[in-house]
C-alpha cells in the first residue's frame, strides 16, 4: 500500500469509457456493433486530434460505458489514435478540478491541454502515459482520461456504497 501525503479530496467513481483505435473503424464496428450489439450514440471528428470516432455505448443510465471506436483521419500524422489499439481509459471523477490540483501536487504528470470539454460534452483532462523527472507518476504507458461525472452519476455511485 502506498503512503499518501495528503487526504485525497476526490473519488474515482467508475469507468466512463474505453477508446479503441484501428486503421479503419469498419473492422472495429463489425465486432463491437454487429457482434456485441452496442449502439452508435454519436460521432466525433477532429483534425487537431487526427480522429474520426464513432461513440457507442453499453449499459444504461448513470452506469452506461462509452466504447469509442477510432480511426486516424490521416494515418501518416500524429497523434496516431490507433497506436496502441487500446488508446485510453476514461474514469468518472466526482470533482475534476480538485483531482487535478491534488494529483499534480503529488507528482502526477498530465498531458498538455488542461481541463476542457471532451467529445461527449463532459469536462476532461488526460494523465500523461510517461513520467518525467519533474512529474514521476504517470500512466506507465497508458493514456488515462479523467472525466467530470455529472450529478446523476455521482448520486448513482453514492447509492452503491
Amino acid at each position: 500500500m502506498t503512503q499518501q501525503t495528503a487526504a485525497r479530496p476526490f473519488k474515482v467513481l467508475g469507468i466512463q469509457q474505453i477508446a479503441i483505435g484501428g486503421p479503419s473503424k469498419e473492422r472495429l464496428k463489425k465486432l463491437w456493433i454487429d457482434m456485441f450489439g452496442l449502439a452508435v450514440t454519436g460521432n466525433y471528428v477532429s483534425e487537431r486530434e487526427n480522429v474520426d470516432e464513432d461513440i457507442t455505448a453499453m449499459g444504461s443510465g448513470p452506469f452506461k460505458v462509452e466504447v469509442d471506436l477510432m480511426q486516424p483521419l490521416d494515418p501518416a500524422k500524429k497523434p496516431a489514435v490507433n497506436e496502441p489499439p487500446l488508446n485510453h481509459v476514461g474514469l468518472w471523477i466526482d470533482d475534476l478540478p480538485k483531482a487535478v490540483e491534488w494529483l499534480t501536487a503529488q507528482g502526477v504528470r498530465f498531458a498538455p491541454g488542461g481541463i476542457r470539454k471532451g467529445a461527449a460534452g463532459f469536462d476532461i483532462t488526460f494523465l500523461h502515459p510517461k513520467a518525467n523527472e519533474q512529474f514521476p507518476i504517470a500512466g506507465e504507458g497508458v493514456l488515462i482520461e479523467l472525466v467530470q461525472a455529472p450529478q446523476d452519476v455521482i448520486e448513482a455511485y453514492a447509492r452503491l456504497a
